[in-house]
């Protein structure tokens, strides 16, 4: 009987390890699925990177920063807007999208901001608008306060940069051994669950959108780019380079956001001198996606 029950325990076992196991996928499917134009694939110094460019090349430039765990997908509705004016640069940031990891593993603000810099200049951009959402809107602010040279206007989607419950200023983020298992195991159900919490209907959370956001977290070295890119994540305190911030900023928040919460508005417009809000009722952590018309017209306006 116990041999019995030893080996049912054992089958049950490898039958949900491997209903769990979840293996990269290969990088020629995913380019297949979603690069646009092998030229997109672009290499910028030590970097390869994923880079899309649409309007005029002669416009102003705008260049729309990802947030953490996603892609330049999010941006598709706001870069065909903008593309009418601006000449649109969305890229994917080491180690996310379609973009491999960063070959040095560094993923702090300070090796960001030297990429950003070595793709202005193979780009021949010598200055550009700002776009950021979340961790890519903390990213968007910091260039801005560092390089007031380069930066034109700042338009910050829920930023991140203030630190929250259980994290401090000049420390790394503590994170938790068990997150490890999702480099081997991710189930497209258990992602589903914690991509709800950024969306205030839950409608808009399509099967296409979740199937992406899964996809591409199993590019290759994905998954461990995105852990140690947390592992690396050490904020410093914002209000010095904030106070620096000279480009004319808008704020886009959503007043439904359960992640950065719509109050953090008002660290950020005590802060940045001029700048001003954009909030949008039942909206959560994605204006972009949620809200992509009403807030697209308010930033397109902005950046004219």
């Amino acid at each position: 009987m116990k041999k019995g029950v030893t080996v049912l325990l054992l089958t049950t076992l490898s039958l949900l390890s491997w209903w769990l196991w979840t293996p990269d996928l290969p990088r020629a499917e995913l380019e297949e699925r979603y690069l646009a134009a092998p030229a997109d694939m672009r290499t910028v110094g030590p970097w390869r990177l994923h880079v899309r460019e649409s309007g005029p090349r002669d416009a102003p430039a705008v260049v729309l920063l990802h947030g953490f765990g996603s892609s330049l997908q999010t941006w598709d509705d706001w870069a065909e807007g903008l593309s009418r004016t601006h000449r649109v640069i969305r890229l994917d940031l080491p180690g996310s999208g379609l973009s491999p990891p960063d070959p040095a593993h560094d993923y702090s603000d300070g090796r960001s901001l030297q990429m950003l810099l070595a793709l202005l200049d193979a780009l021949g951009v010598q200055r550009a608008s700002w776009v950021g959402h979340s961790m890519g809107g903390r990213i968007a602010w910091t260039f801005a306060a560092r390089h007031p040279e380069r930066s034109e206007r700042l338009v910050l989607v829920a930023p991140d940069g203030f630190a929250s419950f259980g994290m401090a200023y000049g420390q790394a983020m503590a994170v938790p051994a068990s997150w490890g298992l999702m480099r081997h195991v991710l189930p497209r159900a258990l992602l589903r669950m914690n991509l709800q919490a950024a969306y205030a209907q839950p409608q808009n959370l399509s099967d296409a959108l979740t199937r992406r956001y899964h996809d591409l977290l199993r590019a290759p070295g994905a998954r461990q780019a995105l852990l140690t890119r947390l592992q690396q994540t050490v904020l410093q305190e914002p209000l010095p380079l904030l106070h620096q911030i000279r480009a004319p900023t808008l704020l886009v928040w959503g007043e439904a956001d359960a992640m950065i919460p719509v109050a953090h508005a008002q660290d950020y417009l005590g802060a940045i001198e001029g700048s001003r809000l954009l909030a949008l009722p039942q909206v959560g952590h994605l204006p972009q996606e949620e809200a992509a018309s009403a807030s697209l017209q308010a930033v397109a306006a902005f950046l004219h």
